[in-house]
Order: structure tokens, then C-alpha cells, then sequence
């Protein structure tokens, strides 16, 4: 399997980070993460990758099939057309469109794995996701939501604005990198988008295996991460 990750390490993520109280929304969540990451799958199938009980899945599929959550088509389930309405609206989707180009751009100059993630609460969030053509991949689907805690783009993204004490490497080098602090054997580098108010917006990260990344990732992929954040933020202070 390499470096890449499946539907359970975001099932395990998932209840790493807690569970909000509510048992039927945390419930309905797994569900949707793991359809998500398979963008179909039959009942059973769903059942023993959340760990859900098979009545539990049945009833909360038949609820969201209603509510054109999801779509049952010859017994394999899929999101539904209204999800990605609903998502289509989103601020953070406009975010991710204009920053689709520059992503592509940076994966093909860089044939790592680029991530744009935002902060949502004390979490971060992907909510853009590039992939390599080939070789070892650091796969972190959007959607995918991560602690602050660990990684370059926690790191950034624990901060509100540019000028924070914790991220006063950034002002140095514009950028931020971590190696093995999130999953072993995975680097990365992150460089902050910043809005007109100089508030932290997003983060740009490339992410990949130490073999590649080598110890200081930012020394190898710093400079065109930092690039990558900068053509996107002039985008973002456009609109």
C-alpha cells in the first residue's frame, strides 16, 4: 500500500479527533466520508468499513436517500446531487476553484501530492486534493479532517494572522515544513494564504514520502510552495 491512505485511515482520523455527542450526525458522517473516498459501495460493504451495525446503515441510507443525500442505484449507494449543490455554495468551494489551476501547476512542477486545506473550528480541513501520476502517493481526499496539532499546515493554520509568535519561521522563509509529525515515513511544506486583513485564509501544502521529501522538505519544495500561495492569494484579494 506504500504511503497511500484508504477509507480507514479517515474512519480512524475521524475518531482520533472525538465524536461531537451526537451519535446519529457522527453516525451519518462515517457513512458519508466512506462513500466519498469509494464514490459507491453496497450496503454490506459500508457496513464493515464504518463498523456500523447493518440495521443502523440500512435506516440512516434510507433517510439520506430520502432527503437526496445519497442514491441507492442497483443496490450500490453513492452522494447524492444535493450534497454537491449544497457544496457548490460554499465559500470554501470558491476558494478551492480558483485555486484548482495553481494546485495542478504545482503538483506537475513538484510530482508530489498537493493539498489545499482551511480551519474550521480547532481542525483542519482539505478541501482540495492533487494527486502524482505515478510512484508513492500521500493520499488525503477532501473533505479528510485533521487536528491542528501536527503537520506543516496545522502549523499555519494554528495561526490567525501572519504576524503570529508561533509562525515567526514563516516570515523568515514563507513557508513551514514538518517531517514524520503527522503519519510516519510522510514530510511535507506549507506556505499561508492570506487575505487583504492579513488573517491566515488557507494553506498550500505538498506532502509526500521522506524518501523523496528527504529530511528538509523546504529546501526542496519551499520556494514553489511559497509561489504557489502567493499567486493564489492575489486571486482570492481580486474578488
Amino acid at each position: 500500500m506504500g504511503y497511500n491512505f484508504h477509507i480507514m485511515d479517515i474512519i480512524n482520523d475521524f475518531q482520533k479527533i472525538g465524536k461531537s455527542g451526537v451519535g446519529v450526525l457522527d453516525k451519518i458522517v462515517a457513512i458519508l466520508s466512506y462513500l466519498s473516498e469509494q464514490q459507491s459501495a453496497s450496503l454490506n460493504e459500508i457496513v464493515q468499513n464504518t463498523k456500523l451495525t447493518q440495521s443502523t446503515v440500512h435506516r440512516l441510507l434510507s433517510a439520506l436517500e430520502y432527503h437526496h443525500l445519497v442514491v441507492n442505484h442497483q443496490f450500490e449507494y453513492s452522494l447524492g446531487a444535493r450534497l454537491a449543490g449544497w457544496g457548490s455554495n460554499a465559500k470554501t468551494r470558491i476558494l478551492a476553484k480558483l485555486a484548482d489551476a495553481d494546485l495542478i501547476k504545482l503538483r506537475n512542477t513538484t510530482e508530489e501530492s498537493i493539498q489545499l486545506f482551511v480551519k474550521e473550528g480547532n481542525k483542519r480541513v482539505c478541501i482540495s486534493s492533487v494527486e502524482p501520476f505515478t510512484g508513492l502517493k500521500n493520499t488525503v481526499p477532501v473533505g479528510t479532517v485533521i487536528p491542528l496539532d501536527a503537520g506543516s499546515a496545522g502549523t499555519i493554520l494554528s495561526s490567525e494572522t501572519y504576524r503570529d509568535k508561533n509562525i515567526q519561521t514563516i516570515n523568515n522563509n514563507g513557508w513551514v515544513e514538518s517531517v514524520a509529525e503527522r503519519e510516519p515515513g510522510v514530510a511535507s511544506v506549507s506556505a499561508p494564504i492570506i487575505n487583504k486583513d492579513g488573517v491566515v485564509q488557507a494553506a498550500v501544502c505538498v506532502s509526500g514520502p521522506i524518501s523523496r521529501l528527504g529530511e528538509q522538505p523546504g529546501r526542496k519544495f519551499g520556494k514553489y510552495v511559497e509561489a504557489t500561495a502567493r499567486e493564489i492569494e492575489k486571486k482570492i484579494n481580486n474578488i
